[in-house]
């Protein structure tokens, strides 16, 4: 074709990439020149001279770069076709456009630059080394042309190394082809890299001071930064040998570098990348020279530097990546140092300690934070925690523990030097104070650890901060708390000092108690700082709530002291009831609710108590009367608590009362305890209330109009009641218990008989008491399950019309949005009346269900045996569950369903978990199909007409909860049906040895999944099992991995293997193979639940086929199936005599099969496939796969060297 046509082709080419990056041309201009480049590159024959051209120096870099385009793309998608000779044009072209075809390395577009090696490279994929022996001899020449072709030449070589071995983006054989002929020029390769490294490095040293020279210096600046990108891209998967080589001549290189500021980040990535090198721990040995003087000089010196310097940018990234250095030295060290190694703990081990610790005291946050693991391991270190060295520094650590615990630096305040830090860090306030309390957690972990080695210093550290918090004046700061005046908010100085010093007290006593034997323990120093705390007065909420947690930190002080119970529980008792307004206590008038921070103070000592009887309930039990005394003062007030704190404090009286170990005596007791619950509970105005919907709206107030909705709720006073009988039923249920021990329990009146198995059957005090009550509460669970009706919702008030809506807080935590950080603490609860209405709805709910999922464990036989229970539990808490919303649903099946199902006996599975479930499983299935079928259509046709009454956040809510509840009911099925024996080790792979080819992601479901008692039980009745097979199946191609994952390792095969015996109607096993290839269309993008669909489809292929000859019909129906290959497949599964495959062989033939139906993700969906030939085989001769089309190589005759340099 004549030159005047690849010239004028070429005029329009740049008219047309001209208007394409134009910013002004119109959208249709853009698109249609856009469809012009298109359709050339497709089409066009004389694509090669025209993209020559295009790429020549006098371009403008846009139209260069568009003329490069096309010869990459030639050979990505050409190659295949093109004769031998346009190929040698094509590649003597290339090569001489990185000799002469580029500006100089400093002028050059990096653009440019990229896509010319994108270009080498993709010819090397395709023919070196067979066809192109001497490309690595070539790249050698063009280098030494001078800089500008040596940094190609760097980035020539660091691109075929990420995609042949990082990235992995060609054939199996091609890529060992190209692997291994690297891996035999490595010493070469290796020598080339450092020899331009260190002679561009030399050069510019000489040439940077001098300014004649600067342009010349910048240049071989230039290509060192090449270089060492390059070697980064090695280092990682290249034989440890080349790094140590020449006594590890070029660890000492990069060391050097780290001093010269251009150089500096490159060399630390590479030497970061070495030194986090695993393999054999001998060929890791030469690592340890990093340790020796030299290069420990280096790397402490340049740490100076880049800190002396201030906060720069470029400095702060070269620090961490240091401090990065410095860590994985440290886990080689760890690895390299055993008891059984020749490996000593290094000379400069203590200088090593020093500028780890100023890392961990560096003003950044995050740089403190990426030294803790690497202390941990220093700390549990067998040889290294006996170092005298390391042991010196344990009171260093600690102290800077106690500064790094202090929370500060958020990147909108000032009032740190971690501040400044924390902006090139973090995007926003909450995103550092996510990072802070995962570090802060991490740190905690550390401590603890550097306590068990020595617990007396970190004892003593604790003391002397708690003393002087004790006697620090307050400093609330600049910003006041909306709590009151003169009170800390969550930024005040004084708060977050209390708030450190509590974590480190809590850490490291509780350590010490760990590890001191009980005579070493410094009994009169803990009782010493036990009573500065009791005597310690403040109004100030959040200090007293640190105050708290240190009173529960020193209370183990009192097993040796119990004298000083009685003082420890006023002050609890007081800090229950703890205001901040004091008339509050005798003036109901209206005032400002309470505050976060002082409802956390009363929960805190809530909880304390209710710890403190759970944990030392001996310690507790003399002082029983005391405690009910306390209890019954506070209870006579009905206003003076919650009903929360009321039962909290309820809870902790029946905990010690399961110390009376005499079940007359606390049965009488738990009698006298719910004496007023009950008398409310079973009044016959209760008893309409709870069992007629209309009069339970009426009583708690939710048909009013309010007009005032923050001050105004008459009805307030009537839900407490409610909420009060069911927090106590709760709390009961919850912790009352029989003696652990056999023989107390038999002394005390607990025993009753022995199961046939010979276990003991007990009785629990509160039977009696609850199952009194438990009508009245099915009757509850019927009635809340009834206001879903669309008629009673109608029936709400004005008000309260969303009262059965989701809570915000529920919302966001289900949309994962993160809460406000102020708003935590800080202002008052003012809740509208509407909002407390819901959360009554709620809590409600909740608690009604996990009196059921409790009563179970609690109560066993009494419960299980309550006459007709499973016809009164299909009629309350199964009843109107289609009205019944899915935020509802799932705590339901969570909180009931699941722990009545695995604490029931199987003498009750046919009585009452089977009827029980049966339906219930039905039911699931349809919802959940119905569900997942409007998310379907909902993505097929994105309507826009529905947008306002359904707007999208709302959607994804909708979406988001669907698929929890899909996880929710798949994980119940899942533990109903499954017995989970070495689940836990399915997830590495099994993998055949025969072959590195092993997928990372293979799952092998566990051999020993089997199915239980109660689901052998449940697959018995036929809709029942039907309507698990249909769930399990169904969910494989609803649109939620997680789910399908599990479902798939789980639960498919158990459950169809318990129907093979029987006789499977062939549409049956048709539809369950299907339902598995439905599955890899829609989770084939996700490596780990393609790999468990692969392996379940196969399952069923190898076992279901020999008997159902429709099974290789629907894999005909597979699209882009070889039948040939299919064939085959087939004819070794059918023939028993045939030498079985290797497994992981059939399944790999097996799986090349499917690859039609297993899904891509969207990027990869629409990409045109790039193919690569395979060339004659370099090594041994490898038999010819399958799918190997004989003629792919139609010029077989042995080629010679196709490209001649």
């Amino acid at each position: 074709m004549s030159a005047e046509q690849v010239s004028s082709l070429c005029e329009q080419l740049v008219k047309a990439v001209t208007v394409i990056m134009d910013p002004a041309s119109t959208q249709r201009y853009r698109l249609e020149a856009l469809k012009f480049c298109e359709e050339f590159k497709e089409k066009c024959p004389i694509c090669v001279p025209c993209g020559l051209k295009l790429a020549e120096k006098t371009q403008t870099a846009i139209v260069r770069h568009f003329g490069l385009q096309i010869l990459e793309h030639v050979v990505k998608f050409r190659w295949n076709n093109m004769p031998r000779l346009e190929k040698v044009y094509l590649k003597n072209n290339v090569m001489g456009l990185i000799s002469s075809g580029t500006q100089s390395i400093l002028e050059e577009e990096s653009h440019i630059k990229d896509v010319l090696s994108r270009i080498v490279v993709e010819m090397i994929k395709r023919e070196w080394p067979q066809h192109w022996p001497d490309m690595l001899k070539e790249l050698d020449t063009l280098s030494k042309q001078g800089e500008t072709q040596t940094e190609l030449v760097m980035f020539i070589l660091l691109r075929l190394a990420e995609d042949v071995v990082t990235f992995q983006t060609l054939p199996t054989q091609r890529r060992r082809d190209i692997q291994q002929t690297l891996t035999q020029n490595m010493e070469k390769i290796f020598s080339f890299l450092l020899t331009t490294l260190q002679q561009n490095v030399n050069k510019y040293r000489r040439m940077k001071t001098d300014l004649a020279q600067e342009p010349k210096a910048q240049a071989n600046c230039r290509v060192g930064v090449a270089a060492l990108n390059t070697l980064a891209g090695y280092i990682d998967w290249v034989a440890l040998s080349h790094i140590t080589a020449d006594n590890c001549k070029l660890l000492e290189m990069l060391c050097l570098l780290l001093n010269e500021p251009e150089l500096q980040i490159g060399a630390a990535e590479c030497l970061l990348i070495a030194v986090s090198r695993k393999g054999k721990l001998e060929d890791r040995k030469p690592l340890m020279v990093l340790f020796g003087d030299v290069a420990m000089h280096y790397i402490l010196s340049a740490a100076q530097t880049a800190d002396g310097e201030g906060l720069v940018e470029k400095h702060y990234v070269f620090l961490k990546r240091l401090c990065q250095v410095l860590c994985a030295l440290g886990s080689q060290l760890c690895a390299l140092l055993g008891s059984d190694s020749d490996v000593e703990t290094p000379a400069n081990f203590g200088k090593y300690l020093d500028s780890f610790l100023a890392f961990t005291t560096h003003p950044s946050q995050f740089l403190r934070s990426s030294t803790q693991i690497t202390w941990g391991a220093l700390f549990r270190h067998e040889v290294l925690s006996r170092d005298h060295l390391l042991l010196a520094m344990i009171p260093k650590y600690l102290r800077a523990s106690m500064t790094n615990l202090v929370k500060v630096g958020f990147p909108s305040k000032t009032d740190s030097p971690s501040c400044e830090y924390s902006r090139f860090d973090f995007d926003s306030d909450e995103d550092f104070n996510a990072f802070f309390n995962s570090f802060r957690a991490q740190q905690g972990e550390v401590m603890r650890m550097a306590c068990r080695l020595d617990p007396r210093t970190g004892f003593q550290m604790a003391g002397e901060w708690l003393k002087y918090q004790l006697t620090a004046p307050v400093d609330t700061g600049p910003m006041n708390s909306k709590t009151g005046e003169g009170l800390c908010s969550i930024f005040s100085p004084s708060f977050v000092q209390w708030d450190a010093m509590t974590f480190f007290s809590e850490s490291v006593i509780s350590q010490m108690f760990r590890t001191l034997d009980k005579d070493e323990i410094p009994v009169n120093d803990g009782i010493d700082l036990l009573q500065l705390v009791l005597n310690f007065e403040t109004k100030d909420p959040l200090i007293l709530s640190c105050v708290l947690t240190n009173v529960s930190a020193l209370f183990p002080f009192v097993t040796y002291r119990p004298e000083y119970l009685p003082q420890v529980l006023s002050k609890l008792f007081a800090s229950v009831t703890f205001e901040v307004i004091e008339e509050s206590k005798f003036v109901m008038s209206v005032q400002a609710p309470r505050t976060r921070a002082v409802k956390n103070v009363r929960r805190h000592a809530c909880s304390s108590i209710i710890k403190m009887c759970r944990d030392y309930p001996h310690l507790v039990l003399p002082n029983f009367e005391m405690l009910y005394n306390h209890v019954k003062q506070l209870l006579s007030n009905e206003l003076l608590l919650t009903q929360m704190e009321k039962c909290a404090l309820m809870e902790a009286l029946v905990l010690i009362s399961n110390q009376f170990k005499d079940y007359e005596r606390q049965k009488a007791f738990l009698e006298e305890l719910m004496a007023p619950v009950a008398g409310l509970w079973l009044s016959p105005e209760m008893q309409r209330v709870l069992s007629d919907p209309e009069a339970f709206i009426s009583y708690v107030g939710a048909d009013n109009k309010i007009a005032d909705p923050v001050l105004e709720d008459p009805s307030g006073l009537n839900r407490s009641r409610i909420s009060f009988c069911v927090y106590t039923i709760l709390g009961v249920v919850k912790r009352a218990r029989w003696p652990a021990a056999t023989e107390e329990a038999k002394a005390g009146g607990f025993l009753v008989g022995y199961m046939p198995s010979g276990s003991p059957i007990y009785r629990n005090p509160c039977t009696e008491q609850v199952l009194k009550l438990l009508d009245n509460l099915l009757a509850l669970i019927r009635t809340h399950n009834n206001l879903y009706m669309p008629e009673m919702v109608a029936r709400l008030g004005e008000t309260f019309a969303k009262a059965l809506d989701m809570l915000e807080v529920e919302k966001n935590a289900i949309l994962g949005l993160p809460q406000p950080l102020l708003e935590l603490y800080d202002s008052p609860v003012y809740k509208t009346v509407l909002e407390r209405m819901q959360g009554f709805f709620c809590t409600l709910y909740d608690n009604c269900f996990h009196i059921l999922g409790n009563a179970g464990p609690s109560m066993q036989q009494d419960f299980y045996t309550v006459e007709g229970l499973a016809t009164q539990l299909l009629s309350s808490a199964f009843i109107n569950l289609n009205n019944i919303p899915d935020y509802r649903l799932r705590p339901m099946l969570r909180v009931f369903v699941k722990p009545l199902v695995l604490s029931c006996p199987s003498e009750y599975y046919e009585t009452l978990v089977c009827p029980m479930l049966g339906p219930l499983f039905t039911y699931l299935h349809v919802r959940l199909s119905q569900k997942w079928q409007v998310i379907n259509q909902r993505s097929m046709l994105c309507e826009d007409d529905a947008a306002d009454d359904n707007p999208e956040s709302q959607e994804m809510l909708e979406e988001q909860l669907v698929r929890l509840l899909t996880r929710e009911v798949m994980d119940l099925i899942t533990v109903c049906c499954v017995s989970k024996k070495g689940v836990e080790h399915n997830t590495t792979a099994a993998v055949d040895g025969d072959d590195d080819e092993a997928m990372a992601t293979e799952v092998t479901p566990p051999a020993s999944a089997e199915l239980t008692e109660l689901g052998k039980c449940l697959m018995k009745q036929e809709d029942v099992c039907t309507a698990l097979l249909i769930t399990a199946y169904t969910s494989l191609s609803w649109k939620d991995t997680l789910s399908c994952q599990r479902t798939t390792t789980q639960l498919c095969w158990p459950l169809l293997k318990q129907v093979l015996p029987g006789n499977l109607l062939p549409d049956a096993v048709s539809w369950f193979f299907t339902s598995v290839l439905k599955g890899l269309q829609t989770h084939g993008q996700h490596d780990g639940c393609m790999a468990a669909l692969v392996h379940l489809a196969f399952q069923i292929y190898e076992a279901l086929r020999p008997r159902y000859a429709e099974l290789k019909a629907v894999m005909e129906q597979i699209p882009d199936i070889q039948r040939d290959s299919l064939e085959q497949f087939d004819s070794k599964l059918l023939n028993p005599t045939l030498q079985k495959v290797a497994d992981k062989r059939r399944k790999d033939h097996f799986k090349r099969l499917i690859t039609g139906c297993i899904g891509k993700p969207l990027g990869e969906q629409f990409r045109k496939e790039v193919h690569i030939r395979n060339l004659p085989s370099l090594f041994k001769k490898v038999k010819p796969s399958l799918e190997t089309d004989v003629l792919e190589n139609e010029d077989g005759e042995g080629l010679t060297a196709l490209f001649e340099p």
